[in-house]
C-alpha cells in the first residue's frame, strides 16, 4: 500500500472524477458488477490499532459505504459481524475475505433486517459469533429515485422507512442489553436531510429522521456512557446509485456539482466511522459528521 488515507494528497484529484456511464443493476446491486468500480479502501487503507479488540456489527455491509468501514474497522484490530441481503452474497463473501486476511473474525449474517424478526435475531447472532458486541453501525439503506409524487406508491414509501428507520430501531433495541460504557452507536444519515434531492422525497426524509432519531438517543445514552453518533454522506460511488438510487441520465454527472468537483469514495467515508468508534471521540455524541465534498450544511 504506497499511498493510504495518511499520504499527503490533494483533495480535488485523490480520486479521480468519474462520469459512470448509464446503467442498470437489480435492487440492491453489486458492487461486482458496478461500472467503474468504487474504492473500498482493500488496497490502500492502513490500520493503527485503534479498534483492537472491539466488536462490530454493521449493516449494509456487504458494499459501498458499509464495506469501506467493514475493512477499515478490520484493519484498526476489531472483529466485524456483517449485515446484507442474500443477493448481496457474492461482495459479502470479498469482504469477508479482506477482514480475515486482516487476522479479524468475519460473521456473515443475511437477511432482510426490514423483517422486525430478522432485524432482532440479528443482534443476537452477532453477538453469539463474536462473542459480544460494542460497536453498531446502522448504515444499510434504501434508495429509489422517483421524479413524481404521484409515482411513488405506498409498498415503496413504507419499505424505505422500514430498511432506512424501521430496522436501525429495532436493531439498536436489541443490542442495548449488550453494550457495555464505552460502546458507540454510528448510524448513516445523509446530505440528503438536508437538501433533499425532489426525486428521493421517500430517502430523503428517512435521512431526516435517522438525524433526530440520532441526537435524542444520544441525550438518553450518555450518562450510561454510550455515544450515539451519525454520519451523513454526500454524493458518494456504490451500486446503490445504478439500482434506481438515480435517474439513468443523472449518472454521468454525479458528484460533479460538489465544491471538490467529484464524487466520493467510499474509503473516503471510513475514516469518519473509525473515529466515532473509537476512544479519541469520547466528548462527541449526538453529533453528524458530514462528509460531503465540500457543499454547506446547517
Amino acid at each position: 500500500m504506497s499511498e493510504d488515507q495518511y499520504t499527503f494528497q490533494n483533495p480535488v484529484s485523490r480520486f479521480p472524477s468519474i462520469s459512470p456511464p448509464k446503467q442498470d443493476q437489480a435492487e440492491p446491486g453489486l458492487d461486482r458488477d458496478l461500472e467503474p468500480q468504487t474504492d473500498r479502501g482493500e488496497d490502500s487503507y492502513r490500520g493503527t490499532g485503534r479498534l483492537t479488540g472491539r466488536k462490530a456489527l454493521i449493516t449494509g455491509a456487504d458494499s459501498g459505504i458499509g464495506a469501506a468501514v467493514a475493512i477499515a474497522f478490520a484493519r484498526e484490530g476489531a472483529d466485524v459481524a456483517l449485515s446484507y441481503l442474500p443477493e448481496e452474497e457474492p461482495d459479502a463473501q470479498k469482504v469477508a475475505g479482506i477482514i480475515r486476511d486482516a487476522g479479524q473474525k468475519a460473521a456473515l449474517l443475511p437477511g432482510d433486517i426490514s423483517e422486525p424478526a430478522r432485524a432482532r435475531d440479528l443482534v443476537a447472532h452477532a453477538v453469539e459469533q463474536l462473542g459480544g458486541l460494542d460497536i453498531v453501525v446502522n448504515n444499510a439503506g434504501k434508495q429509489i429515485a422517483v421524479e413524481a409524487l404521484e409515482d411513488l406508491s405506498d409498498e415503496q414509501f413504507a419499505d424505505t422507512f422500514a430498511t432506512n428507520v424501521f430496522a436501525m430501531f429495532w436493531i439498536t433495541k436489541a443490542a442495548l442489553p449488550h453494550l457495555k460504557p464505552g460502546s458507540t452507536i454510528i448510524n448513516t444519515t445523509s446530505i440528503q436531510a438536508y437538501n433533499p434531492s425532489p426525486t428521493l422525497i421517500d430517502y430523503a426524509s428517512t435521512k431526516a429522521a435517522i438525524n433526530a432519531f440520532t441526537k435524542g438517543l444520544a441525550q438518553q445514552l450518555a450518562p450510561r456512557g454510550i455515544r450515539v453518533n451519525a454520519v451523513a454522506p454526500g454524493p458518494i460511488w456504490t451500486p446503490l446509485q445504478v439500482s434506481d438510487g438515480q435517474l439513468k441520465e443523472a449518472l454521468p454527472e454525479f458528484g460533479k456539482d460538489t465544491p471538490l468537483g467529484r464524487a466520493g469514495q467510499p474509503t473516503e467515508l471510513a475514516p469518519a466511522y473509525v473515529f466515532l468508534a473509537s476512544a479519541e471521540s469520547s466528548y462527541v455524541a449526538g453529533e453528524t459528521l458530514n462528509v460531503n465534498g465540500g457543499s454547506p450544511t446547517p
